[in-house]
């Protein structure tokens, strides 16, 4: 494989080059780590990711101050986790103060120190997906079969300002098939393909890449089915709703002159099921196709990218369990547009400037059907989001000084001005909607939220077992369109609203402000000399957060109809409105790993363990939804030759702290112990793992509320009891072959 063109410029700095050039140089070492720490955690049998500094490597261009408490998945953790879940947003949870919203089989949304959903911003080769449902069904990791990742970086909440804007929790940039080129004239092909079964839920499904290539040219296929049953829980009971079958496929085409690199891409997604446990609904269609263009250039000032993407979205809900109810269909459209550009300065020996601008708009429709034969749900077409538009525009500027060899500080600013608009709404009919729809239509929809973000990271690395350093950040998001927008107080449009697996209905806010989080971070690492026997990082930190979007017990006219005590109800679902509060959170996040024995008889022996804190409240009060409990791993890993084998134990505290606004349900503490063992032969990989290895019982943190297995009969049919959380899987067998070609 021919070096990175990054690499070479490298090369030629190290020879004796420009002022400009040697600057340019200091984006590698930044992060200021030996490629042999990088090494040391790729050879870790699972995806249990145990970060430490940032390392150096020859992936791709490192064009971005990259903090200390940020954490990498690579492309072997994301493919083994393929072993035990098809789901892309679980592999959040292998990476310190991570965590999933529990959804689908597939569609899990990302939380990372206790914020969660759309305040973790995820981009996927640069492309945003806004959300397009109002459940939020197919969020942008629902896009993507694990294998398909390349990488995966988590920026925590005092992240760069050139790494993106319009969140406050963490942004995840994922990149897919990038470019392999290979030395020679003559075409290199490789292929690797991978078939796994999973028995809780007879899941199986396949997974293939291929690359062609040669000095100047990358052409990569990647894409993956699968499909499962319910899962059973640890007593035998069916968890209904949880099965899923999904596709995903992506092809990329990329050129290399000299030292330019020009990437086309094309890619889609169908599923057509999925159940959702913790929803009224499920998906019962789900297509998409996107397509993007990149560029990278270095010159003798430093580096120039830019993208483009496009993406469109067809969505649609229904039941698939026949119990939840008759047929429903509600529907959803949305496009995505967006560009970035973005140009990095090496000045001088000691400084690097980032200039950027970007721009994203989407566009959603989100309207459901007449049902034939209702008098509540017709005869017209419910409105729910009509034209929505949402427009975002920002810029930065970011400089990077490396003061000494021990000392290197990064301050940045950016704005993003947020434009927001929708058409006017109908519901049925006018005789259950009509006064609602009214009230929305006579409003003003125009929304214009004028955005500053600003960080500041100082790091001191006094030698290479030690190093230190600061984050303060201010982030801010706006909200999104449903959250806005959302106009009906109907009991049961407003259950139809809302992605927290709650049972709970939600109703949009026009007059909502854009929350502000202001955070401090700190985050300590030390090691032996060579990094190769034990590492220990410690990440505290802080977050203040003006105007945070949660919600209040809706206490408008058509929400005490549905519930006249709505206000003060517990022990039971409640109607909800998003509002603003001022909220703060703190936590800590501690991971390690000593290696115990190293010879030739027995192989490598090493111990890794982490431990997560996080909590959270409003200023009055009220605890913040979906705050993880105190959790924490600690696992045996050991390789010898072509084994690899892992012994794991997950601990989770019990869930007490939980929201009152949202009936939250508390969950019992519970530990799960886990083995998986691969052994690589030639170009043959086969994996085994036993998940649940006890078949414990237990409920999920952050999994909501149990809407299918347990249900009343009520004058209207059948509905969920409140207070059963939804269980966590019972013990499976899994086994994955792959062989590369």
């Amino acid at each position: 494989m021919s070096p990175h063109p990054e690499t070479r410029i490298r090369a030629r700095l190290r020879a004796g080059a420009s002022l400009p050039a040697l600057g340019l140089s200091l984006l590698a070492l930044a992060p200021a780590v030996p490629a042999r720490a990088q090494e040391a955690q790729d050879a870790q049998p699972l995806p249990t990711v145990v970060v430490s500094r940032p390392a150096d490597t020859d992936s791709g261009p490192a064009t971005t101050f990259t903090p200390a408490d940020t954490a990498t998945i690579t492309t072997g953790e994301a493919a083994a986790a393929t072993l035990f879940s098809s789901d892309s947003a679980s592999l959040i949870t292998r990476i310190p103060g991570g965590a999933a919203w529990g959804a689908g089989g597939v569609s899990s949304l990302p939380a990372v120190n206790g914020m969660g959903a759309d305040r973790v911003q995820v981009a996927i080769n640069g492309m945003i997906f806004s959300p397009a449902c109002p459940n939020e069904m197919n969020p942008p990791m629902s896009f993507l079969n694990p294998t398909m990742i390349s990488s995966m970086r988590v920026y925590q909440g005092t992240a760069p300002v050139s790494v993106g804007g319009d969140f406050t929790g963490a942004k995840a940039d994922i990149t897919v098939a990038p470019p392999r080129f290979t030395q020679g004239e003559g075409l290199t092909t490789s292929v690797e393909v991978s078939g796994f079964y999973r028995s809780n839920g007879n899941a199986v499904g396949t997974d293939a890449r291929a690359t062609v290539s040669n000095a100047d040219t990358s052409i990569t296929y990647t894409g993956g089915w699968a499909r499962s049953g319910d899962y059973t829980s640890g007593n035998g009971t069916t968890i209904k709703s949880t099965m899923y079958e999904t596709q995903n496929h992506a092809l990329s085409i990329s050129k290399k002159v000299q030292d330019q690199i020009f990437t086309s891409e094309i890619g889609g997604q169908f599923i057509p099921s999925e159940g959702f446990v913790n929803q009224y609904m499920d998906l019962v269609e789900n297509k998409s196709l996107y397509a993007n263009g990149r560029y990278e250039g270095l010159f003798d000032w430093g580096k120039l990218e830019a993208s483009v993407f496009a993406n469109r979205i067809r969505h649609t809900m229904g039941f698939i369990e026949p119990d939840k109810s008759s047929d429903m269909p509600m529907d959803t459209r949305s496009t995505d547009l967006g560009y970035t550009v973005k140009g990095t300065f090496g000045v001088s020996a000691h400084d690097i400037i980032r200039v950027g601008n970007e721009t994203y708009y989407n566009m959603l429709d989100d309207w459901w059907p007449p049902v034939d034969g209702s008098m509540m749900m017709g005869p017209d077409t419910f409105w729910n989001i009509n034209n929505g538009q949402r427009l975002r525009v920002g810029t930065f500027a970011e400089w990077e000084r490396h003061i000494d060899d021990k000392w290197t500080a990064v301050f940045g600013v950016r704005n993003d001005i947020v434009w927001m608009n929708t058409g006017d709404v109908q519901g049925y009919n006018s005789m259950m909607y009509g006064a609602d729809a009214a009230a929305f239509n006579a409003q003003d929809h125009a929304r214009t939220d004028f955005n500053i973000d600003a960080t500041a990271l100082l790091r001191y690395q006094p030698d290479t077992t030690s190093l230190y350093e600061l984050g303060l950040a201010r982030k801010t998001r706006s909200p999104n369109l449903y959250e806005r927008y959302s106009w009906s107080t109907s009991a049961m449009a407003m259950k139809m609203i809302g992605w927290f697996g709650d049972g709970n209905g939600y109703v949009g806010n026009l007059d909502l402000d854009p929350e502000a989080a202001h955070t401090v971070s700190f985050t300590a690492t030390w090691n032996d000399p060579a990094n190769k026997v034990w590492q220990l990082k410690v990440s505290p930190y802080y977050s203040y957060v003006v105007d945070y979007i949660d919600v209040d017990r809706c206490t408008l006219a058509g929400c005490l109809a549905n519930l006249s005590n709505n206000a003060t109800a517990q022990n039971t679902f409640v109607y909800l409105q998003f509002a603003n509060h001022d909220a703060w959170l703190y936590g800590v996040n501690i991971d390690g790993r000593l290696a115990i024995w190293d010879n030739d008889t027995y192989g490598q022996g090493s111990f890794r363990g982490s431990l997560n804190f996080v909590q959270g409240q409003r200023t009055d009060g009220i605890n913040l939804y979906h705050m993880m409990p105190l959790n924490g791993t600690i696992a045996l890993d050991h390789t010898l030759g072509g084994w690899s084998s892992s012994l794991e134990l997950q601990m989770v505290s019990s869930k007490t702290l939980v929201s009152q606004v949202h009936n939250e349900l508390e969950t019992d503490a519970y530990a799960l112990l886990n083995f998986r063992t691969a052994y690589q032969w030639e170009m043959v990989k086969v994996e085994f793992g036993i998940e649940n290895i006890l078949d414990t019982q237990y409920d999920l943190p952050l999994g909501g509320a149990n809407l299918v297995n347990y249900r009343q009969t009520t004058m209207m049919g059948t509905s969920p009891i409140w207070g059963y959380a939804v269980a966590g899987p019972g013990r499976s067998i899994n086994t994955r072959v792959s062989v590369k070609f």
